[in-house]
C-alpha cells in the first residue's frame, strides 16, 4: 500500500492522497520507456556535437568572473544559475558533480567541465531547488555547499525539507505552488511546472516540483525549473509577470513523442517566452548532460530558428556560454 501524502489538500488538483501529480493528462504509455531505450540504442543516439566535444567546449564554456558588486546573473550550466541581487547571492538547482546519478561510476556523465566548484563561488545566501531529480538536486554538491556556507537558506517544494535537513541544512523553507516567502527583502514565489519527481524506486512523486519567481525592486526573475509545455505558463505570466528576465529550458526534448510530457523543446520555449510576458530570457537545461536523443549543440540551433520564426531578436532570448554572466 502506498504511503499517504502528509501535505494532501483535496482542493488542489496537483495533490493526490499518496503524492503529487500534474493537472494535465499524462501522454506517455506504460511501454514507452522501453520503446525509447530500444530505439535510442539501435540508432546510436545521442550523436556528438557536429564538430566534436572539444570544439563545443571551446565555443560554449568559459571561466566565470564573480568580481564586482552590481546585480548579475551567471549561467553555470544545465539548470544551475547564480544571481547577485542587492548584494545577496542566490543559487538555483546546483548539480556540480561529474554525474547526474546516485552512483559515482554509472549514470549521465558531464560532457562539459564544471564552471565553478563550491570553493570558487561567493558565499551563498539562498538556494532554490525545483525538484528532486539528480541533475537538479545533487547530494554531494549540497553537502559541500553546507560545509562552506552553513548558514545558507534552502527554499524547496513540498516534500524536500526532511531530505535537506538530513544533509545538514538548518534553514529550510518548503512551499506549495503559488505560496511565497519574503527573506532579506527578496520575495520568492513557488509556481507550477509540468514534471515529476523521483530519487529511488519508492518515492516517485512523493515530493513536488515547481518553478520560482524572484522579485526585488526592479528585478522580476522567472526560473521555470524543469517543465514540459503547460497551459499554466499563461497563468504564471498573468499573475506574476511581466518578467524582466526568465530562464527557460530548451534541452532533453528528443524524441518529442516521449519527452514532451516533461520537457519543452526550443519552439515551445519561445512560446513560453511570450506567454509569460518575458522581456528577455536565457536558455537553460542544455550543454552539460546527454539526457535525451538530441546532440548537445542541437537545442541552440533550434532555438535560433524558433526565435527568428517567433519574431524575437538575438538579445531577446540570449544563449550564454557556460560560465558567462549578464547584468540584471
Amino acid at each position: 500500500m502506498r504511503s499517504k501524502n502528509p501535505y494532501y489538500d483535496p482542493s488542489k488538483t496537483h495533490h493526490t492522497a499518496t503524492g503529487f501529480d500534474n493537472p494535465e493528462t499524462e501522454t506517455r504509455a506504460p511501454d514507452d520507456l522501453q520503446r525509447w531505450r530500444k530505439e535510442r540504442k539501435e540508432q546510436g543516439l545521442p550523436k556528438p556535437p557536429k564538430q566534436g566535444y572539444e570544439h563545443f567546449i571551446a565555443n560554449w564554456w568559459q571561466k566565470p568572473d564573480f568580481s564586482g558588486t552590481e546585480d548579475r546573473l551567471w549561467f553555470l550550466g544545465h539548470a544551475c544559475l547564480l544571481l547577485r541581487v542587492n548584494g545577496r547571492y542566490i543559487l538555483t538547482d546546483p548539480a556540480l558533480s561529474e554525474r547526474a546519478s546516485p552512483l559515482s561510476f554509472y549514470g549521465p556523465k558531464r560532457k562539459t567541465p564544471v564552471a565553478a566548484s563550491i570553493e570558487d563561488l561567493p558565499v551563498i545566501d539562498f538556494v532554490l531547488i525545483s525538484h528532486s531529480h539528480y541533475d537538479h538536486l545533487d547530494k554531494s554538491t549540497v553537502r559541500k555547499l553546507l560545509r562552506r556556507c552553513p548558514n545558507t537558506t534552502f527554499i524547496v517544494p513540498l516534500g524536500l525539507k526532511k531530505w535537506m535537513q538530513a544533509r545538514g541544512a538548518n534553514q529550510v523553507h518548503e512551499l506549495d505552488w503559488w505560496q511565497h516567502i519574503t527573506l532579506s527583502g527578496i520575495d520568492f514565489h513557488a509556481v507550477p511546472a509540468r514534471h515529476w519527481s523521483m530519487r529511488t524506486p519508492w518515492d516517485r512523486n512523493k515530493s513536488l516540483w515547481c518553478g520560482w519567481v524572484v522579485q526585488q525592486a526592479a528585478l522580476n526573475f522567472y526560473f521555470s525549473g524543469d517543465s514540459g509545455y503547460s497551459q499554466q505558463f499563461t497563468e504564471i505570466g498573468q499573475r506574476l509577470g511581466p518578467f524582466s528576465i526568465s530562464a527557460l529550458p530548451i534541452g532533453a526534448y528528443a524524441p518529442r513523442w516521449f519527452m514532451a510530457s516533461h520537457h519543452m523543446d526550443p519552439q515551445q520555449a519561445v512560446e513560453v517566452f511570450k506567454e509569460t510576458r518575458s522581456q528577455r530570457a536565457i536558455p537553460i537545461h542544455w550543454g552539460v548532460f546527454e539526457l535525451a536523443d538530441e546532440s548537445l549543440d542541437q537545442p541552440l540551433e533550434e532555438l535560433q530558428l524558433a526565435s527568428e520564426a517567433g519574431g524575437l531578436n538575438a538579445q531577446d532570448f540570449l544563449a550564454l556560454k557556460i560560465g558567462q554572466h549578464i547584468p540584471i
